[in-house]
């Protein structure tokens, strides 16, 4: 075939490709409450957006929903405050909800009920009654359930897990410590509406055992490839009770599996904010200090940097994934996915159960159903 030709029909599929993906109608989404403060994060990323549009907001708190509409211009008539009420009139395609977390089981039946897909902020759940009752309600639903930590986006993260499972750089996982937290929502300024669900034990589920053990929780499940420890131990404090007199201020859980360690050091008493983790293998480890950063090492050789790609779409950002999983372009997995977050959700469980009788607890062969 003559080059000419070939780059000019090569450059009409391009061409056509791109006016296929431009025509695809944008996923119609609802955000369901307002009292988590990561909303603030999340709106300002949907308006200039055209693969999603924002159809509804559910908050029955008007003055907080007014709050919200002056400061990201949104229309008022986007205000409702009955979510059953929004999903038969509005019928969006999917929601993401920032309710507290004991809410979170709430949300998911509604919309099982009318095969609406969920996202929601991190963790699953406050305890595994509820996690089962969102899987359950899921597979009646036939929906997905996608749950969002801020970690999952992070470049350095998947990098690090290449380097682990892909590249097989660093040996058998040995070790993993993943440090959370910062120096406490009030400290940092978190608002009166989050603050008030989020230092409840029933609505949060704990304290920063729960706020913050989640992330580690998490990324050690995937990287333990969906293998749940044969034991959990922790060991909670009330550093500051004056501030937070009814939950934990600071966790520590240790992970135990046959041949590795799991250690989450979850914390609202950090001296900066950190999302941070080390992970060692039998010939080296890797560290990732922040989003974007990674360096590793193989036995006594000398640290060095290592380069951490930029995650392509849909993987980069919660909505582009969020928008693919409800066409059908991908399933949820790895950190998104339900089924890691029923490990995470059991590990949470446990740790609880651990720092309120001072005993480690062993996890059955099967999760309990």
């Amino acid at each position: 075939m003559n080059r000419y030709l070939f780059l000019l029909l090569l450059l009409a599929a391009l061409a056509q490709t791109v006016a296929g993906r431009a025509e695809k109608p944008p996923v119609r989404f609802a955000i369901v409450g307002l009292v988590h403060d990561h909303a603030r994060g999340f709106l300002p990323s949907t308006a200039a957006r055209q693969d999603v549009e924002l159809v509804a907001v559910v908050e029955p708190d008007r003055g907080l929903a007014q709050r919200y509409a002056r400061e990201y211009r949104l229309r008022e008539d986007l205000f409702h405050v009955d979510l059953e009420r929004m999903l038969d009139e509005i019928r969006p395609q999917a929601v993401a909800t920032f309710t507290s977390t004991y809410d979170h089981r709430r949300v998911v039946e509604a919309c099982a009920k009318r095969g609406v897909h969920v996202m929601m902020e991190k963790p699953l759940a406050v305890g595994m009654e509820h996690a089962r009752a969102i899987e359950a309600a899921a597979r009646r639903g036939g929906i997905h359930v996608v749950v969002n930590f801020e970690t999952t986006w992070y470049p350095a993260n998947h990098a690090a897990y290449a380097l682990v499972h892909e590249e097989a750089k660093i040996g058998e996982l040995r070790k993993m410590v993943v440090h959370d937290g910062h120096q406490g929502p009030k400290e940092i300024g978190c608002t009166p509406a989050f603050l008030e669900w989020l230092t409840d034990p029933v609505l949060n589920g704990g304290g920063a055992l729960t706020d913050f053990g989640c992330y580690g929780a998490n990324l050690i499940t995937w990287l333990m490839r969906e293998q749940r420890p044969t034991s959990v131990f922790a060991v909670t404090q009330q550093i500051k009770p004056d501030v937070y007199p009814k939950v934990d201020d600071e966790a520590t859980i240790v992970l135990t599996y046959p041949k590795a360690q799991g250690i989450i050091q979850a914390s609202w008493n950090w001296p900066y904010n950190r999302k941070d983790m080390d992970v060692y293998g039998s010939a080296g480890y890797v560290r990732v200090p922040n989003a974007r950063q990674m360096r590793w090492r193989l036995g006594n050789g000398a640290e060095a940097d290592a380069p951490v790609p930029s995650l392509t779409a849909p993987y980069h950002d919660p909505l582009s994934y969020l928008a693919a999983v409800v066409r059908g372009e991908i399933q949820p997995s790895g950190l998104s996915s339900l089924k890691v977050n029923l490990i995470a959700t059991e590990i949470l469980d446990a740790a609880r159960k651990s720092a309120r009788t001072g005993k480690a607890v062993a996890l059955p062969s099967r999760p309990r159903q």
